[in-house]
């Protein structure tokens, strides 16, 4: 079990205590940084992680400790769950994919990026979700929904609450939560390893995080753009930010979902260039120019694309148009304006 950010392993001790009486075999540990790991501890913080360089080596940590794990004599090291919450959840998907022993996984309020979604979307894992309207990471929500709406295996289980908090959190105000998690185990490791019942009731998830997962399904983000489009027709105004977004959203400012939106889009476009979905990335890029014509990372982030592509002209043009765009813009931060500008003069330079 792979804590959050704003805790350490001991959120996770109710939970641990249940599953040891169910006759499953649970290991906890402080992620470097926190708790007893001997680290400068990060409990009770928020924020970004510093230095970043501890979280790079999570990953080799949580090895450690898996095969810890597996090496124990009364452990079956062919079945193995992992579960995470908030930080814990991308961490979870990750031993995931590195180890196939992974039988079963328990995600509770957390984000991943587009790797850990292109997993999630070809894994015959099954999967638990769990989140709460009033998590205080506003964007917990739509990001849970989003990582359900991934997983291409139906055999997947959503728990929504009304209240609760972030994470792990939940338990103490829900204890049929850590209940359903040790039933979820019970079935995914030892009555049916691997495998869990498909549930005929889809839940209800926002607009939002259906709008985040059109960013990354074949064609998803052409329907976007031509939604907008015939929404501008009637109001120019327009937004990918619809009035239902808002309704269904814990942010209710319109400026504050805006921003997360523009952000999301900015992110996912580069993302799956990194990962070298370039074809993917190019259609997020034109919609994100669309959406934002005032942006010159949209625009970066066509020059890029299009240069991966051969499309020499695109991609002078774009870059040009981002650099024009950077003296008037206020929405990105000097630092990434430099970037920015440093990426477009490396393509018009090539």
């Amino acid at each position: 079990m792979l804590h959050q950010c704003d805790h350490d392993r001991r959120i996770w001790d109710g939970l641990a205590r249940q599953l040891a009486a169910a006759g499953i075999n649970v290991l906890t540990m402080d992620l470097r940084g926190f708790g007893d790991s001997g680290d400068a501890p990060h409990a009770g913080k928020t924020g970004p992680i510093e230095p970043p360089e501890e979280m790079q080596k999570w990953p080799m940590d949580i090895d450690v400790a898996y095969q810890y794990l597996k090496s124990q004599s009364d452990v079956k090291s062919d079945l193995i769950g992992v579960g995470g919450a908030s930080c814990g959840v991308s961490n979870a998907i990750q031993t995931a994919s590195r180890h196939p022993e992974v039988k079963s996984l328990v995600l509770l309020a957390g984000p991943a990026d587009t790797k850990d979604r292109m997993f999630l979307r070809h894994t015959k894992i099954p999967a638990f979700f769990a989140v709460s309207d009033d998590d205080p990471y506003t964007s917990m929500v739509p990001f849970t929904e989003w990582l359900y709406l991934a997983t291409a295996n139906p055999e997947k289980k959503f728990a929504h609450y009304k209240t609760g908090g972030h994470g792990a959190e939940i338990f103490a105000v829900h204890p049929d939560l850590p209940a359903a998690i040790v039933d979820w185990y019970t079935v995914t490791l030892m009555k049916t390893p691997g495998l869990a019942p498909v549930s005929n009731d889809a839940p209800a998830l926002v607009d939002e995080a259906r709008t985040w997962d059109l960013l990354e399904q074949p064609g998803g983000p052409a329907k976007l753009a031509q939604s907008l489009s015939a929404a501008r027709q009637k109001d120019p105004k327009a937004s990918l930010v619809t009035a239902q977004i808002i309704a269904q959203s814990a942010e209710k400012d319109p400026r504050a979902l805006e921003t997360r939106m523009r952000q999301m889009i900015d992110s996912v476009a580069d993302e799956h260039f990194e990962v070298g979905d370039v074809k993917q990335s190019l259609e997020i890029a034109k919609l994100d120019a669309l959406a934002y014509p005032d942006s010159p990372l949209a625009y970066a982030l066509l020059s890029q694309a299009y240069a991966s592509e051969g499309e020499k002209d695109l991609a002078r043009r774009d870059a040009q148009k981002a650099l024009e765009l950077l003296p008037s813009d206020k929405f990105y931060e000097p630092n990434v304006h430099d970037g920015i500008k440093e990426a477009v003069q490396e393509i018009l330079k090539q």
